[in-house]
């Protein structure tokens, strides 16, 4: 089955009444973890951004705390995982404050993080890039946004 365009979804869900709307997105909710995240931080934390953005702070610290530092190889990879749930945390949000913010709460877990990621090529090419990341979103916010965020950047 191939899957129809977002315009012609969008069409059809027009004709739709709100019943049918809100079965829809609860079937949908049951087959996919991705589909009921993003449902459940539209209806319960879209309101309240700050308090999403200390959530997954949160789940970063609890996550490095986990992370089994007996080789590079499992910190690679244990972080590559931490990087791809908070990019997907980022995705849901799509402000981009959001996610120079986290992008920056990243790169400091990261550069503090024993054994030093300077040892490993990998990790400390991860960190760049996160930096690089957050330096190119960080030019299309607001001129006082940028300041802020900059002089959170000049730290790492």
């Amino acid at each position: 089955m191939k899957a129809v365009s977002v315009v012609t979804i969008k069409k059809e869900l027009k004709h739709l009444s709100s019943a049918e709307l809100s079965e829809l997105c609860l079937r949908l909710s049951r087959f996919k973890k991705e589909n009921k995240e993003l449902l459940t931080y539209l209806l319960f934390e879209s309101e309240n951004e700050a308090g999403y953005i200390e959530s997954v702070k949160h789940y970063m610290d609890d996550e490095f705390e986990l992370i089994n530092t007996d080789s590079y190889f499992y910190i690679r990879k244990s972080t590559r995982k931490i990087l791809r749930n908070v990019k997907k945390y980022i995705r849901y949000s799509q402000k981009k404050e959001t996610e120079v913010e986290l992008l920056i709460y990243f790169c400091e877990k990261l550069r503090d993080f024993k054994p030093s990621i300077k040892r490993s090529t990998q990790l400390q090419n991860m960190y760049n890039r996160q930096i690089l990341l957050a330096k190119k979103t960080i030019d299309k916010l607001h001129e006082d946004l940028q300041y802020d965020f900059n002089l959170m950047l000049e730290n790492l």
